[in-house]
């Protein structure tokens, strides 16, 4: 079971960020967490933070909490491994450059048979790891390419990578529980399916909802956002959240399963149907 959390705004906010307080959330509190990683994007590119190390014994993860980092659109994970050993390779999120951007990813769930289904040699973006998370990511990146080069550095629209991800999307929860945030840097996409939970020291079936939303233009109380792990300079400006459970107990509303969203300078734009 891992958690997954992002930000799109309008302008760069500054976000402090404790991974450790933030698992909590979603009753991520077994001794085995795998590993722990945060993306910012700024311009194209990204500045990017992991570790294949729980982050309550992490000084990094301590120095991310404290830093407050500005940044318009965040992605940050908290894994506890399935598939793949707890090594950085493994630890989410990825990575790779395509036309001119960097594109992250970060999944939660499991997707069955795919190493046996794929082959990763023949992706044009092989995968580092070993994980079913990492390998879904290539096939996507792979399935974005033609797309992107018929732009020749410019961007694809919205609605044209919305559709892309949508049909990946669709064909990824075939193979079991596919929560995906995605982000080129210009626009942060989502995935929502079923997720886990920890529930009487254990873990459910999954089940719906894989993540929620929170929009804090219409629901702020001031400039800041804050709840346990994490504080947000807003900035009195759009700013959509989202995560895999609600991180404090208003304002946030469950993504229907098999909805994916577009989400652009903290805007909503687009929302299709897998």
């Amino acid at each position: 079971m891992c958690e997954l959390f992002a930000m799109s705004s309008r302008m760069p906010s500054t976000l402090n960020y404790s991974l450790t307080e933030f698992s909590k959330h979603g009753g991520l509190t077994h001794k085995n967490k795998s590993g722990w990683g945060i993306a910012y994007f700024e311009d194209n590119d990204v500045f990017l933070v992991k570790e294949a190390l729980p982050a309550s014994d992490s000084p990094l993860a301590k120095y991310v909490a404290g830093e407050g980092r500005e940044s318009n659109c965040v992605i940050a994970h908290v894994r506890l491994a399935t598939i793949g050993t707890p090594t950085l390779k493994n630890t989410h999120p990825f990575r790779r450059a395509l036309g001119g951007h960097m594109h992250v990813f970060a999944h939660n769930g499991t997707l069955k048979n795919i190493h046996d289904d794929m082959d990763r040699h023949s992706l044009q973006h092989e995968p580092l790891g070993d994980t079913d998370s990492e390998l879904g990511f290539c096939v996507l990146m792979d399935r974005m390419q033609p797309l992107w080069a018929q732009y020749k550095g410019g961007l694809p629209s919205v609605e044209d990578r919305l559709s892309v991800f949508t049909e990946f999307a669709s064909e990824m929860s075939q193979r079991g529980s596919a929560n995906f945030l995605y982000s080129d840097g210009d626009t942060l996409f989502a995935h929502a399916h079923r997720r886990i939970y920890e529930e009487n020291g254990g873990f459910s079936e999954p089940r719906a909802p894989g993540l929620s939303i929170r929009n804090c233009v219409s629901c702020q109380q001031g400039p800041e956002y804050a709840c346990d792990g994490l504080n947000l300079q807003l900035k009195h400006q759009s700013t959509t959240l989202l995560a895999s459970v609600p991180l404090d107990d208003s304002g946030w509303e469950p993504l229907p399963e098999g909805v994916t969203i577009a989400i652009q300078n903290g805007d909503e734009v687009a929302r299709m149907e897998t």
